[in-house]
């Protein structure tokens, strides 16, 4: 017989019927389920089994409530910021910010985006990711994300 070991039965699923389908295809290919912190709950005993599923609609209870206060959360963040997830924008680290100033004052003297990233290459001023090249694509968009907070305060 192949033996499957949980640490938990709420780490085989968060969802009591999922749990209780994945149990019930476990039994039907042959395989013995173990949990290592539920000992004997998936014997054919009638109140094994009514503990297993109490435990299941239990565990399913706490994710649910998990998410709630996560989106919660997110959604205060985002209220109070504009913004939660994701990477946080160009600017936001050490050094960046004069980026973007040389990149404002090369946009200034009429250069086009492409141009401005070739300027910034030939420079030296590398990207966040792993001292990539500049395109004029990224520069486009740190920009325009520059000037849509100041658009606002009009």
């Amino acid at each position: 017989m192949r033996t499957v070991l949980v640490e938990r039965l709420d780490r085989l699923a968060r969802d009591l019927l999922i749990q209780e389908s994945i149990i019930g295809e476990f039994q039907k290919h042959g395989f013995e389920l173990i949990s290592v912190a539920e000992p004997d709950l998936l014997s054919d005993d009638p109140t094994r089994k009514l503990m297993r599923q109490f435990m299941g609609a239990i565990a399913e209870w706490e994710k649910s409530m998990i998410v709630r206060k996560l989106r919660a959360a997110r959604s205060r963040m985002k209220a109070k910021t504009g913004r939660c997830e994701g990477r946080k924008p160009y600017g936001a680290y050490p050094g960046e910010q004069a980026t973007i100033e040389r990149m404002m004052a090369l946009r200034a003297e009429g250069l086009a985006y492409d141009v401005i990233a070739d300027r910034l290459n030939d420079e030296g001023i590398r990207t966040r990711t792993a001292g990539k090249r500049w395109f004029g694509m990224a520069v486009s968009r740190i920009l325009k994300a520059q000037a849509a907070p100041r658009a606002g305060k009009r």
